[in-house]
């Protein structure tokens, strides 16, 4: 008990700032999964995913609507990893951009980015987690 006294008093505005991301996160997190229930619910009513012929006729739209909502929230997500990494706003906005507008090739390219400033002792801990200036 008393170490996580300690723990508070030393790390107080840190902690306060692990807290206040990881309330940001949660809601994030619960906003994508309400959009990805909600629009997925919407499909289905609209027409059975097994029905579904891409976008040739009409009722396809909603499933087509369905796979880009998922597409994006999955850049949303993965964005949500960059602006851990990345400290510097311009950086964050110009890989918002390219994320929203290239999507996975911008995902992959940050990545091979990534991975090229690994040195060869590395662990994959140190892609995950150390921050860019």
């Amino acid at each position: 008990m008393l170490s996580g006294t300690v723990r508070l008093i030393t790390y107080g505005n840190g902690m306060a700032k692990t807290m206040a991301a990881r309330k940001s996160l949660i809601t994030l997190f619960v906003v994508i999964l309400m959009v990805m229930l909600a629009v997925t619910g919407w499909a289905t009513m609209v027409q059975p995913v097994w029905e579904w012929g891409g976008l040739t006729t009409p009722p396809d739209h909603a499933w087509t609507i369905a796979t880009l909502a998922d597409a994006y929230c999955g850049f949303i997500t993965f964005f949500a990893w960059v602006c851990y990494k990345e400290r510097r706003i311009v950086r964050r906005l110009a890989w918002f951009v390219g994320i929203m507008l290239l999507g996975n090739i911008a995902m992959a390219s940050y990545v091979l980015l990534e991975l090229h400033q690994l040195r060869g002792d590395d662990s994959m801990a140190i892609l995950l987690t150390q921050r860019n200036g």
